[in-house]
């Protein structure tokens, strides 16, 4: 299948997915989101696909947030509807009975590090850079990350993260758990080939039973909180100033209305 944001290659029972939007660092918009769910959910039921590697064109960005022109003059509703629909997507790969591997090659921030967070193995280049600066915008997290980030690095550490919107390289994910391995960015996605080279070579069926039971050890309404909060961040006056100082290259000053 053609898409418009995104390649995809089949080869050796690896199905190889790539953000192509380099001019724009791979930034999220609804409509590649949503190409990204499509390519996984066929994958599902593709027995020639026994893992996905998912990854951004060039070495600048893996995706560098959410295509914040998109949504800037979002209502409430909006919003919320956004989020619902990131949160799907990003249900899709978490759920996806064949293992998902983010490559991170450079930016991984925002909906970016959202997207490699509902990925069941991250793989970094040295490159590579993290953060979740939607703080900065008037905004939180959208797709799962105030979740699966706690989730991964544990409370304290995630909400440093979140609070402070700072950017961590590539060593410091790896110590904090939030990714599995960093190696040099010619060899990111052989390195993650490999790791889905020894895993194809299981029982299917025990690699998806394994996926769901691991996603079954969190439950809770966290999800469904986040969507709600996150689509009232765009009736909100801060929003609207994080926006527009983004827009203007400026320093956003909040006011907490």
């Amino acid at each position: 299948m053609t898409y418009q944001y995104i390649l995809t290659q089949l080869s050796e029972n690896i199905l190889t997915i790539t953000i192509n939007r380099p001019d724009k660092l791979n930034a999220l918009n609804r409509d590649l989101l949503q190409e990204i769910k499509d390519a996984v959910m066929n994958a599902q039921t593709n027995e020639e696909v026994a893992g996905i590697i998912l990854t951004g064109s060039g070495q600048k960005a893996f995706a560098a947030g959410a295509d914040i022109a998109e949504f800037s003059s979002y209502s409430v509703e909006e919003g919320t509807s956004l989020s619902g629909a990131g949160h799907l997507v990003m249900n899709e790969i978490e759920n996806s009975t064949k293992p998902v591997v983010a490559a991170v090659n450079g930016f991984a921030l925002g909906g970016g590090c959202e997207l490699a967070l509902a990925c069941h193995i991250r793989m970094a280049s040295t490159n590579a850079k993290f953060g979740q600066p939607e703080v900065k915008l008037g905004l939180i997290p959208g797709y799962g990350g105030t979740q699966r980030l706690t989730r991964c690095i544990g409370k304290a550490q995630a909400l440093e993260f979140l609070l402070t919107a700072d950017t961590i390289g590539a060593e410091k994910a790896k110590l904090l758990g939030l990714v599995n391995e960093v190696v040099a960015p010619e060899e990111l996605l052989s390195h993650c080939k490999s790791l889905l080279d020894k895993v194809k070579t299981k029982s299917p069926l025990t690699i998806a039973q394994i996926l769901k039971l691991s996603n079954n050890y969190y439950q809770g309404s966290g999800f469904e909180e986040e969507i709600k909060e996150f689509g009232n961040c765009f009736g909100t006056a801060d929003f609207k100033e994080g926006t527009d100082a983004f827009f203007n290259k400026r320093v956003a000053i909040f006011t907490g209305k």
